[in-house]
């Protein structure tokens, strides 16, 4: 290795811990205002700022169970990744999601870490006897948002569309009754989100970085709070509506970008803050646009399927707006009325600190670092070549499929495959093949282009994240509310070299938090 590659890579590693740094001062400062506000104020109306729990030391039968999944995965996931076959990382993925989102929340132990936590009184399950009458109970929905307004929802219920409490309601019509059940539909639905996540990046920046994001998205601190909210579920439907928009732009069926559309438009329902997830889906759109050209039935098809829930509910009697505009009411009479502003606008972004861990930290940078290297790299159509040749003769996949598998990806990756420059996560220097000269690379052998592209798709989940924390809408609590934008930044792992030390550092932050903190919501 000569003298300046190996200066860049100091220079990328000093810059990485720059910025887990910063997030963890964010973190810390948030800390001490929120603590000062709240001891003189009382004002922030949470008992341990930023986030909305108490401190409570305490070890439970989660404990070494998921002290186990965090060694083994820290150890073992990044060569696991590398080596299974696609569909088996996929399984294995989920099961590894499963076991650390279950561990974590019985730490608090069975009845106060799952069967308790959707039965307080602001939680969906203390309405279900007002469902009897689903029909009558939605064209009543509204009615019931304001506070003073005769038997109004709890909190939770009052602050969602209803397709979140029907949720409940129908796993309750079909005998799955009670807290323990819910919580575990929300535990084993939440755990998907990090395979959906997984599903994107690999149709839109290839199969090596989906493989490297795949320890980060299973070892990820918002565990704690996918088990057990029902946030988890709902960042899992939204995740899967991007997911399957990615296939559809990409060259799978169309009946995908229908199936997008549909799960984008129960999103809405489930959670009205998760219209954002449309920025997601724009970066999606934006980086499969070649395809999309090829396929403007897509563009037909996904606003199509997302009309079928919005026109379900507006038959039933329920109106979207109306219940959005009754929710700001309802909001501002209650404790976001007078949570400060000036403090959560950006003490809710150590909340999304603390949500995503150091490593996130560093891979933004590092995505930000990639986005600007792909601005400032000459732009191909700007160099006098001549025309291309046809994809039979330069080995190159037609425009349809760009960011589609090859026939040899979901095969396990041969030793140094992958991206290799000096700041992503490159393997040593001399490895990874290089492509035939005068001939382009195809996708998976371009790191600039595909870590770009999952640098492009990480940045409109922060850009979603910032929208929704300037509406002033989410005044604390957004560890939970967020989840569903949490889950995009966690894929920024992918671009960090030396993942064994970050996905440590990720799991000692989230059993720290399950073990000192009692979470809750």
């Amino acid at each position: 290795m000569t003298q300046a590659p190996l200066r860049d890579r100091y220079a990328g590693l000093r810059a990485d811990l720059g910025a887990a740094a910063a997030a963890a001062l964010l973190v810390l400062v948030a800390v001490l205002v929120g603590r000062h506000i709240q001891d003189t104020r009382r004002t922030l109306f949470v008992h341990w700022p930023p986030l909305f729990a108490d401190w409570d030391p305490h070890l439970g039968p989660g404990t070494p169970a998921a002290v186990l999944v965090a060694g083994a995965v820290a150890v073992h996931g990044p060569s696991a990744a590398a080596r299974l076959r696609w569909r088996r990382l996929l399984l294995a993925a989920w099961a590894a999601a499963l076991a650390w989102t279950w561990s974590l929340a019985l730490v608090d132990g069975w009845q106060r870490g799952v069967a308790g936590r959707l039965t307080t009184r602001n939680e969906y399950l203390t309405v279900i006897g007002r469902f009897h009458d689903v029909p009558a109970a939605l064209r009543d929905f509204t009615h019931h948002i304001v506070s003073g307004s005769p038997d109004p929802w709890p909190a939770h219920v009052a602050g969602h569309p209803p397709a979140a409490t029907l949720t409940f309601v129908l796993l309750d019509r079909i005998g799955l009754h009670g807290g323990g059940w819910a919580g575990a539909w929300c535990v084993t639905a939440g755990s998907t989100a990090c395979l959906a996540v997984l599903v994107t990046v690999r149709a839109l920046a290839g199969e090596h970085l989906a493989r490297r994001a795949a320890p980060f998205l299973v070892l990820a601190p918002a565990a704690v709070w996918v088990g057990a909210s029902a946030d988890g579920y709902f960042a899992a439907v939204a995740a899967w509506s991007v997911a399957l928009l990615a296939l559809a732009v990409t060259g799978r069926s169309l009946a995908w970008a229908a199936g997008s559309g549909l799960l984008y438009g129960l999103t809405c329902y489930l959670s009205y803050g998760l219209t954002l997830v449309a920025l997601i889906g724009a970066a999606v759109l934006v980086t499969g646009r070649r395809g999309l050209r090829e396929r403007p039935a897509l563009l037909l098809l996904v606003p199509a399927g997302a009309a079928i829930v919005p026109l379900a509910f507006t038959l039933a009697g329920f109106g979207w707006a109306d219940g959005y505009r009754l929710l700001v009411t309802r909001y501002y009479q209650g404790v976001g009325g007078t949570r400060p502003y000036g403090y959560w606008v950006w003490a809710n972004l150590a909340c999304t600190a603390l949500t995503t861990g150091l490593a996130t930290a560093a891979g933004l940078r590092r995505a930000a670092t990639a986005l600007a290297r792909r601005r400032s790299a000459p732009r191909p159509d700007a160099r006098p070549t001549a025309p291309d040749p046809p994809p039979a003769l330069t080995g190159n996949r037609p425009a349809l499929t760009e960011g589609r598998p090859t026939p040899d990806e979901g095969r396990p990756l041969p030793s140094g495959a992958g991206p290799t420059h000096v700041e992503g996560p490159s393997t040593p220097a001399g490895k990874g093949a290089a492509p035939s000269e005068g001939r382009p690379a195809p996708a998976e052998a371009q790191p600039a282009s595909a870590e770009a592209r999952l640098a492009f798709l990480v940045a409109a989940a922060l850009v979603a994240v910032l929208v929704a924390d300037l509406s002033g809408m989410s005044k604390a609590e957004t560890e939970r509310i967020w989840l569903p934008f949490a889950m995009w930044l966690l894929a920024a792992g992918a671009l960090l070299p030396r993942p064994r030390v970050w996905l440590a550092a990720q799991a000692v932050l989230a059993l720290l938090l399950n073990h000192l903190l009692f979470t809750g919501w």
